[in-house]
């Protein structure tokens, strides 16, 4: 059995900047299981720009935000292996997985940080009555086929959901010669971006229909339409309103879970909000030493983020290292929130290992206006943003400094408030 410091699970943009962020701390025997054939994850399928703009300060596409991580591995000579599966993960930190060339092995590690991002809701999940024909896709599929494969999955498409990947897939398709006839969204507000309603569907004159679904597939060898009607505000269709639309195609952006079956089988606690790991200050998991940072902690909108949470958990990965493993008593305040947040992450503080600058994140679960987001200490208000618009689709944070805790050496309760501005 090899033996590892730190073992990171996904060689996306999550686990690369983890590694990078663990080697700089100081922890250089550092290993990446990777299960594709090539690093950076689902970047790799995400042709368009727009991201980098808060890591690197310049507008990159997908490959080239990966590629800059990929060198900064390289130069570090940090160890990773592709086309490995890892199989099971053990409480004590000891890491199952295969791959061709070493077939099934064990290795021990002192700390694990995960970062196997998230999956694609699919159809199963959503109970749309008709057959089951070809031509109905996630988004993300949709997506590697065009953008890696080279592959067109069909010329009129009809797309249900408007997370950001299908919110993309639009322009995509239709800057490839498809019809894209309309999108669906069963909320009152879209799951996706602001910009990417404006730049994937309004800059091309595809329709949002918002409060609708697809109630009914028509066609048995390959999808010929599809029928989507309104929904009242118990999600079900209303009578009357069906509209039809001939269509080959039905593209599924229906939201996406983290990719955590893995930390389940490891004993992991996870927040029944987000569907990830339940996580300290630290990005600490449950069990002492397992880490969790981007997608599979919980759905990011911004690879930026993703990237500056990872660089967290490689750093705190090797700090808990650097302590042989040993962890203070912790004093682990749970986070309360109040008016409008769903969770957040991390869920509890302990003060005294929040570092200098503490990023609080999490997302509201409705479109709200004028408000503000106020952090309270005990009773005292120590951060106020003023907020003309939030919704669910975009991620809200805010920042603890060390100053804030040490004025309150004595703290017992962490709030997080929207309240009316």
């Amino acid at each position: 059995m090899k033996n590892y410091d730190i073992v990171i699970i996904g060689g996306g943009p999550a686990g690369l900047a983890a590694a990078v962020a663990a080697f700089d701390a100081g922890q250089k025997n550092v290993l990446i299981l990777e299960r594709d054939s090539c690093l950076g994850g689902i970047l790799n399928q995400c042709i368009h720009n727009g991201f980098g703009l808060h890591t690197f300060k310049e507008e990159l596409t997908g490959p080239e935000y990966a590629t800059r991580f990929i060198e900064q591995v390289t130069e570090r000579k940090i160890e990773y292996k592709l086309n490995t599966m890892v199989m099971d993960l053990s409480p004590e930190k000891v890491i199952t997985a295969m791959n061709r060339e070493d077939g099934l092995f064990e290795i021990q590690a002192k700390a694990i940080i995960l970062t196997m991002g998230c999956r694609e809701r699919s159809r199963g999940a959503l109970n749309i009555p008709g057959f089951r024909p070809a031509g109905i896709y996630s988004a993300g599929t949709a997506q590697r086929l065009v953008n890696i494969e080279g592959y067109m999955p069909g010329r009129q498409v009809v797309i249900l959901g408007s997370g950001d990947i299908g919110l993309i897939m639009a322009r995509r398709m239709t800057l490839e010669g498809a019809k894209v006839k309309v999108v669906a969204e069963i909320m009152p507000y879209s799951g996706g971006l602001k910009r990417n309603i404006v730049q994937c569907l309004d800059d091309f004159g595809i329709p949002l229909k918002l409060a609708h679904t697809v109630v009914d597939i028509e066609g048995k060898e390959r999808i010929t339409g599809c029928t989507i009607a309104a929904v009242d505000e118990h999600m079900k269709p209303i009578p009357g309103t069906e509209e039809h639309y001939d269509c080959d195609t039905l593209l599924l952006s229906v939201g996406l879970i983290p990719e955590n079956e893995l930390s389940r089988g490891m004993g992991v606690a996870l927040n029944r909000v987000t569907n990830g790991p339940t996580v300290n200050e630290s990005l600490e998991t449950s069990i002492p030493g397992v880490f969790a940072a981007g997608n599979v902690l919980h759905v990011h909108d911004l690879v930026d983020f993703v990237s500056e949470e990872a660089e967290a958990a490689g750093r705190n990965a090797a700090a808990y290292v650097a302590a042989g493993g040993e962890e203070t008593e912790l004093n682990e305040i749970p986070v309360e929130i109040e008016g409008g947040p769903r969770y957040t992450v991390p869920a509890t503080i302990d003060p005294k290992r929040a570092g200098d600058k503490l990023t609080v994140r999490f997302r509201v679960g409705g479109v709200m206006k004028k408000k503000s987001v106020n952090v309270y200490l005990d009773d005292e208000r120590v951060v106020h943003r003023k907020r003309p618009v939030m919704a669910p689709g975009e991620m809200e944070e805010v920042l603890l400094t060390r100053a804030m805790f040490d004025k309150h050496p004595d703290l017992k309760s962490i709030k997080i408030k929207v309240e009316e501005e």
